[in-house]
């Protein structure tokens, strides 16, 4: 009997005996994969779910006497696996003759390539550079529900993420930045605008921001792997990796938004944050992470221009797990306001959505009715964007006093509708 285990070490088997497969218990189970794959049976932990590899709390195989039959595993069957501690020494190869045959000198002559690929060696990274991620509830919330009402999940989309990266290396995300693009169920292409993102970096270094990540969402419909589900795609693992080495952040997160569907029936949204591993960044930097995929390609898996060593194996395709770097997720109430209408979207944002914002606000503090990246982000483009908009977007992340010139030039704008 076969019992398959995946880990962040890759997908291996463990062999069962035929004259214990209707005895073997949990127990037996462990005891198997210590002595086969040299994990400690006291460091595992068993799981039928796969969210155990990202770090989630999953229910876990935890009774050692309970029979394998009475689980549901059979011969085939998946099972997923984490260890508490490093895996136990590998058994010393055999010892090599003391003489070489004559005539064999030079035989197994490796070539340069090869000799570079055996010394990249693909394995999990445990520790992410960003200990936690937290989003502006308001933030979040605005973009999921565009997602979630407006598109119906049918196709991908994505935003930049601005905050701020503590001295302990954990993230806050204030807003999310939607720019250009355009998108199917599996294809996500960002139209970036130069001249936009110079207005969205002026308004974030007047908040005192910066950009902190990158946000998109997996469609209903993404295609599926012949091999298993997947997190992420080969596609979207190519993506996340060039904009976290583009990014000169070593906090930058990536965000997940998916739907997911429980066993009720019941759809409940989903964030979740990941880094790409520093293999996987150096793989891209040196041009061995391959970008451009055929339709045909599986998504589960990476490819690379050159064989790399995963579990002790030569191979040109990566599981996209073992690029992937939990981060912890929370969320928080920020500084800013979320109710004005988002850029770049289907409806087109004008000076009507300033004069309809303004009146509805009538009510609070100046400075508080423009406390809103997407408003001051229409505004900027009626400023001037070296010192107008960095100083408004200051009198916000300051909460000071608007000067009147700034003032009337704004109910002006409001007021040409």
């Amino acid at each position: 009997m076969i019992v398959r285990i995946r880990s962040r070490e890759g997908l291996e088997r463990v062999s069962i005996p035929e004259s214990s497969r209707s005895s073997a218990t949990v127990a037996t189970l462990r005891s198997l994969i210590e002595s086969q794959l040299g994990v400690a049976a006291e460091a595992q932990t068993l799981s039928l779910d796969p969210r155990l590899l990202l770090g989630q709390e999953v229910a876990s195989l935890s009774d050692p006497s309970a029979s394998l039959s009475s689980l549901g595993l059979s011969h085939g069957s998946l099972l997923f696996l984490s260890s508490s501690l490093p895996r136990l020494s590998a058994p010393p190869p055999p010892p090599r003759s003391a003489f070489a045959p004559a005539g064999s000198f030079g035989r197994n002559k490796m070539t340069i390539d090869h000799l570079i690929a055996r010394q990249i060696r693909i394995t999990r990274q445990e520790n992410p550079h960003c200990v936690s991620a937290s989003f502006d509830r308001a933030s979040a919330n605005a973009f999921q529900l565009y997602v979630s009402q407006t598109l119906a999940f049918s196709v991908k989309r994505a935003g930049f993420l601005y905050g701020h990266v503590a001295s302990d290396s954990s993230l806050s995300v204030q807003f999310i930045y939607e720019p250009p693009q355009h998108a199917t169920e599996d294809l996500l292409t960002l139209l970036r605008d130069p001249h936009e993102e110079r207005l969205v970096h002026a308004i974030a270094s007047g908040l005192g921001m910066t950009r902190v990540g990158f946000v998109f969402t997996q469609a209903v419909g993404r295609k599926k792997s012949h091999t298993g589900e997947y997190t992420l795609s080969a596609r979207e693992v190519a993506q996340a990796a060039a904009l976290q080495a583009e990014a000169a952040t070593p906090e930058w997160v990536t965000a997940v938004v998916k739907l997911e569907v429980d066993e009720d029936g019941g759809a409940d949204v989903h964030f979740e944050a990941f880094q790409m591993s520093d293999m996987c960044l150096k793989l891209f930097r040196d041009g061995l992470l391959q970008t451009d995929l055929p339709e045909d390609a599986d998504p589960r898996l990476s490819r690379v221009n050159k064989e790399v060593v995963v579990a002790g194996k030569d191979t040109k395709e990566v599981d996209n797990d073992f690029f992937l770097v939990p981060v912890k997720i929370s969320d928080h109430q920020g500084p800013l306001q979320c109710t004005f209408p988002i850029e770049n979207r289907i409806t087109t944002v004008t000076l009507r959505a300033l004069k309809s914002h303004l009146d509805n606000s009538k009510n609070m503090p100046f400075v508080k009715r423009i406390s809103d990246f997407h408003l001051l982000l229409l505004l900027s483009k009626f400023l001037d964007v070296n010192s107008d908009v960095p100083a408004l977007a200051e009198c916000v992340k300051n909460q000071g006093t608007v000067p009147e010139g700034y003032q009337l030039l704004i109910e002006s704008l409001a007021a040409a509708f």
